[in-house]
């Protein structure tokens, strides 16, 4: 059996090559010599010594391979230089093999066996920094500042580091989340980058940081409230941004350089931040004074207008004893007119009661007749009088609604105006959420689409996933679209104005392997989606629906809609802020247009569907979830990678995720194939038969090595979508450069097999 290399599966260089060339020569003579020495070969003198020589160059050839080094962390090294295109400044650095630490490799520092710093500063790289980094648990500092990588942050980086560079990168995108997840970061430069939006509020959880340098991007927005939480910042750079908003949220904290120039901050500076270091040219801030702070906190510059309320409990002194003087006598007038209106009060009252008794037993007749009159009427007629300022009737109107107003009925005229004012104002709040939409959501009516859909025909019915069923719509302009019809049960107790918030977030999704919304639908309690109709239906559909007339997919189209979906995935998880997470990845939500391009649908819908991670494999997505998501229920992006690479053993072996008619070792599609996947023998038994073996073996080869990485069962090892899909760009460009003719791709296996040829 033939075994092909572990994760990751990619060239090896020359001099690789020639060393493990001539160290198989040597074996091979000395197993030779070994050989006629057990046969009675003459010189046993040169036999007996051969064999301790062989045994010491197995153990030390076998373990040369590491060295001093921590296997992880010379892997992710490894993985590392691969992603940076083997850079020749990295000297001693190698893909394959190698001591990082033994051999003192550019840039790399060690302590025993664990590598603890890299700094490849300035050095002109280009590429990506690996997907393995998670691996580098002792290596406290990262600097690969000043080089020429581009892209997004990437998400898996060394998960205990105190000190992390990377500035002027040319990064786009925003800071990843797991720069959350590092409690003793103490040092953070992202400056001179290309980062875009607004900061996600993940600053809680970072106790020790204390420099904070995002200076020279174009970040938008407030800053985050978690900045609050930073209680070591000393110093924080955050010039030549977009920031709007205040400062106040660093108002305490323990700063003493802050820089926060060329931004659209407004409002007025903290007086507690003009005692720093404190760069703040460029903004729109207010003029004049500050306005007074909240009750509990220190006075500043309003000593007047504070001293006021607290003027009986402090004594003046100097100056000030005019104003105390004045502040005793106007609290003694007040105590003195409090107590007179009181005493007044109750004079009158007695008199009215007094009075209002002997008319009663006068009018006794008239109060059985209307008992409730007396006591609304003349209420309506006081309280009237008391706007009038009557110092007779304001004391009725006060008298009289403390024994009657002051009940249950207010209480429930309280609630019915909330209700009035909530169905008020919700109601035009929602055309103005739609407006702003990127795209425009149109809001259609239910009748509308029910006659584009035939009233929701079983005839126009095209798919049902886990949040509704989806149905063919065709308008009167001749123009087809999808309407996805959610279920009842998937807003249980919640308002429209939810489903819009829903329809907002999702509208702003534009990728052009993301299924485009087109509008939407609320009326009569109906929630409905309004999608652009992609007539070749799903993936799911051609691997496992298509009948013997119909046309297989080639090698060729299926390269093509893996790397088409990666790059949806990738979108979502590392180019949106904050990630999306789509939560069902399957091959039927893999929509498929006339030319074959992968359209990734649902995104943005899974919290339509209560505990959406359960609900899975209820409604088609059976053999997709990831361990962690069937063990906790706890689903992150790693497992939509998870979900990604399950697709893509689809497209490899045209099987499903899951097939109870198979015997049960094959039935779970991810337990049959994983462990064959690095066999070239079992691997070509197990591809789709109806690919008729035209593939190139290459091609298949590296199309495997990319779905062993996303299927891995733990979460932290599968890599992120930007590698995957880097992986799958360089396995079309490799193909691309092997091709021996010029043509137009016909969807022809032949020719597929041409192209693709390696």
């Amino acid at each position: 059996m033939k075994k092909r290399s572990c994760l990751p599966a990619f060239p090896k260089n020359e001099e690789w090559k020639k060393e493990r060339g001539k160290r198989i020569n040597q074996a091979f003579l000395k197993l030779r010599k070994v050989w006629f020495f057990l046969t009675g070969d003459k010189n046993t003198d040169e036999m007996r010594v051969s064999i301790p020589l062989l045994f010491i160059f197995l153990v030390l050839g076998s373990s040369s391979i590491n060295g001093d080094t921590d296997p992880n962390d010379a892997s992710a090294l490894r993985v590392m230089y691969q992603s940076l295109n083997s850079p020749g400044q990295l000297t001693k650095w190698t893909a394959n093999g190698g001591d990082p630490c033994g051999d003192h490799w550019k840039g790399v520092t060690c302590s025993g066996s664990r590598v603890t710093e890299i700094n490849l500063s300035g050095l002109g790289l280009s590429g990506g920094i690996g997907y393995q980094l998670t691996s580098l648990t002792s290596l406290n500092s990262f600097d690969i500042s000043n080089n020429n990588l581009g892209n997004q942050i990437p998400y898996n980086l060394p998960p205990n580091l105190q000190r992390l560079n990377i500035a002027g990168c040319g990064f786009s995108g925003s800071l990843p989340y797991s720069i959350s997840l590092m409690k003793p970061l103490k040092y953070l430069n992202a400056a001179h980058n290309q980062l875009n939006g607004e900061l996600t509020d993940m600053f809680g959880n970072l106790p020790s940081l204390s420099t904070l340098d995002l200076s020279f991007n174009t970040l938008t927005g407030n800053l985050p409230q978690s900045f609050s939480s930073l209680s070591s910042a000393n110093d924080m750079y955050l010039q030549n941004n977009q920031f709007t908003g205040t400062i106040d949220v660093l108002a305490d904290l323990p700063l003493k350089n802050l820089n926060v120039a060329n931004n659209k901050f407004s409002g007025w500076v903290p007086s507690r931040l003009k005692n720093i270091n404190l760069q703040k040219d460029g903004n729109s801030w207010n003029s004049g004074n500050a306005p007074p702070p909240p009750p509990g906190s220190p006075a500043s510059g309003s000593g007047n207008r504070n001293r006021q309320p607290s003027g009986n409990g402090n004594p003046s002194t100097g100056n000030s004893g005019n104003g105390g003087k004045k502040s005793g006598v106007s609290g003694g007038a007040i105590a003195g007119i409090v107590i007179s209106i009181l005493v007044v009060g109750g004079v009158i009252a007695f008199f009215l009661v007094k009075k209002r008794s002997r008319k009663s037993r006068t009018d006794i007749e008239k109060t059985e007749n209307q008992p409730f009159a007396p006591l609304v009427q003349p209420q309506g007629v006081q309280e009237l009088k008391s706007v009038q300022a009557s110092s007779t009737a304001n004391t009725k109107a006060f008298e009289i609604p403390s024994t009657i107003n002051l009940k249950p009925p207010p209480m429930e005229r309280h609630k019915s105006f909330d209700d009035d004012d909530y169905t008020a104002t919700a109601k035009p709040v929602v055309p103005k959420k739609v407006s702003i939409a990127p795209t425009n959501a149109t809001s259609y009516s239910i009748a509308d689409l029910q006659i584009a859909t035939d009233s929701f025909s079983a005839d126009n019915l095209v798919g049902e996933g886990s949040t509704g069923r989806v149905f063919r719509a065709q308008f009167e302009d001749g123009k087809v679209l999808a309407v996805k019809k959610i279920n009842s049960s998937a807003l249980p107790g919640r308002l429209s104005e939810d489903f819009i918030d829903i329809v907002s977030d999702v509208s702003r999704l534009r990728h052009p392997n993301v299924t485009e919304l087109v509008g939407y639908c609320t009326e009569h309690g109906q929630h409905l989606l309004v999608y652009e109709f992609l007539k070749n239906g799903s993936l799911y559909d051609f691997l496992h629906l298509s009948d013997e007339y119909s046309k297989p997919l080639t090698w060729n189209s299926r390269v093509k809609i893996a790397l088409g979906a990666a790059r949806a995935l990738e979108y979502l998880h590392e180019v949106c802020s904050p990630s999306v997470v789509h939560k069902n990845i399957k091959s039927g939500n893999i929509l498929l247009d006339s030319e074959l391009n992968p359209h990734l649908s649902d995104c943005g819908l899974a919290s339509l569907v209560p505990n959406a991670d359960q609900e899975l494999d209820n409604n088609g997505g059976s053999g997709y979830s990831a361990p962690e998501v069937s063990m906790s229920g706890q689903y992150t992006i790693k497992s939509d990678v998870y979900g990604f690479g399950v697709t893509m053993l689809e497209l490899l072996t045209g099987r499903k995720p899951f097939d109870s008619s198979r015997t049960r070792s094959e039935q779970s599609l991810v337990r049959w194939a994983t462990p064959q996947l690095h066999d070239i023998d079992a691997l070509a038994k197990m591809v789709d038969p109806s690919l008729k073996g035209l593939y190139p073996v290459k091609s298949l080869s590296r199309f495997a090595d990319v779905i062993a990485l996303c299927v891995q069962p733990e979460p932290e090892f599968r890599p992120p979508m930007s590698e995957v899909v880097q992986a799958l760009v360089r396995l079309v460009q490799r193909a691309n450069m092997s091709k021996r003719t010029v043509g137009n791709d016909r969807s022809d296996n032949s020719q597929d097999a041409q192209e693709f040829e390696g």
